[in-house]
């Protein structure tokens, strides 16, 4: 717990969520809930806080992401679901781009109404196992031959926790891209301060009324405390240890998970 007692848990009106590693750890049996996480959401809503979830998923459109918390207990719906390929979507088409897609399958039906002929943009998701040579120097032959490169990325996380370990995220093959074709990926996706703030209008409440819980100390923490947010890190999902030692970003609280989280927070309403 973070020095000073509970007093980053006072005035809260309302909780944006990380996904993958706060409420559950994903994995190809389609992920497994962390203990206490769906009675830590049903208690939330009972407060009458507000909640919002804040996730860079993009294996999946947000209709499915949202099944599948159901099926895993999670009360959810998919207006409490602020993600990335929706952004990028609108994003897309205030521009005028049209998109060479390097995503995941699952998450294809997301850009169905956006116009893809002859594309002058790259858009970077969590593509798995769609990050194969050929198609990631398919996705680099289409930028270097553009007179001005448009590399999209949503997100640009270093890696996520499976149920089986550790896995590379989307961040590991923009830094490639980037440095091949000498260009600066836009990122539609935590931490950029365009995502949060759009989050938040969703969520309906000012930043200082508001607090994170993530697993990612640069992504969830860094990312919300820039938009004036407080922000928490709970010890499961992705994190390690030597998260606390980091040297730029400091949360207002470590907590175990998202029910101690949420049981400190409820005793300060």
């Amino acid at each position: 717990m973070a020095a000073g007692g509970w007093g980053w848990a006072r005035a809260v009106r309302g909780l944006l969520l990380d996904v993958s590693g706060v409420l559950y750890d994903s994995g190809a049996d389609g992920g497994v809930p962390i203990a206490g996480s769906a009675e830590a959401v049903r208690r939330i809503k009972a407060s009458g806080l507000k909640l919002q979830l804040c996730t860079n998923e993009t294996q999946a459109t947000r209709e499915d992401f949202v099944r599948k918390l159901r099926a895993m207990g999670f009360d959810i719906s998919v207006a409490e679901v602020t993600a990335p390929a929706p952004a990028a979507c609108r994003l897309l088409r205030e521009r005028g781009l049209r998109p060479h897609l390097l995503v995941h399958d699952d998450l294809v039906p997301e850009f169905a109404e956006v116009d893809k002929t002859n594309p002058n943009c790259v858009v970077l998701g969590d593509a798995a196992e769609n990050f194969t040579y050929a198609n990631l120097n398919e996705a680099f032959r289409l930028l270097i031959g553009m007179e001005k490169p448009v590399l999209i990325s949503l997100g640009k996380g270093r890696y996520y926790k499976e149920t089986d370990g550790l896995k590379l995220d989307v961040g590991a093959y923009m830094k490639a891209l980037e440095y091949a074709c000498d260009v600066q990926a836009e990122v539609v996706g935590k931490p950029a301060k365009r995502f949060f703030e759009s989050a938040l209008a969703e969520l309906g409440v000012p930043p200082e009324q508001a607090i994170m819980i993530g697993d990612d100390i640069v992504n969830d923490v860094g990312g919300a405390q820039q938009c004036g947010m407080r922000a928490l890190q709970v010890r499961t999902g992705k994190y390690r240890p030597s998260d606390e030692n980091h040297p730029e970003v400091k949360p207002d609280a470590y907590v175990n998970n998202l029910a101690e989280a949420v049981d400190i927070i409820l005793q300060q309403l």
